[in-house]
């Protein structure tokens, strides 16, 4: 009697074996077709990510030509128009560029402040460093 049921153990830890191994296999092929689908995704997004920052690039550039013509223009005007100095008007301007950086540097700073998850503030690190040089 000892002889069959210590058969049986064995064959049941060979099937729990077998079973695990199985399942095993089946878990890491679904986990290896999700790596490759996530891998597709994060191609595209990268593409999406790229193509976007150009545009956003090239928006802000025609902005930014766009504004100085504006203050060119509006510049012209005091000078010409209401007779003020060419240094009263770009004081003026000076001024009024000060005041807006402010205002825009505070609000984008209070934006940017929240949690950071650490692989986040890491990467922000590495790539400051490699900016700077250190």
């Amino acid at each position: 009697m000892t002889d069959s049921s210590g058969n049986g153990g064995e064959r049941r830890r060979g099937l729990t074996f077998e079973a695990a191994s199985r399942v095993t296999g089946l878990v890491t092929s679904v986990m290896d077709l999700h790596v490759r689908i996530a891998l597709k995704e994060v191609d595209r997004e990268k593409r999406r990510l790229i193509i976007g920052a150009v545009l956003l690039g090239a928006g802000l550039g025609a902005l930014l030509t766009a504004l100085l013509t504006g203050e060119v223009a509006l510049l012209l005007w005091l000078v010409l128009v209401q007779g003020w100095s060419w240094v009263s008007a770009l004081l003026a301007f000076a001024a009024a560029n000060l005041v807006l950086s402010g205002v825009l540097l505070r609000i984008g700073g209070q934006l940017t402040k929240g949690p950071y998850l650490p692989e986040t503030m890491a990467g922000l690190t590495k790539t400051t460093r490699a900016i700077v040089g250190r």
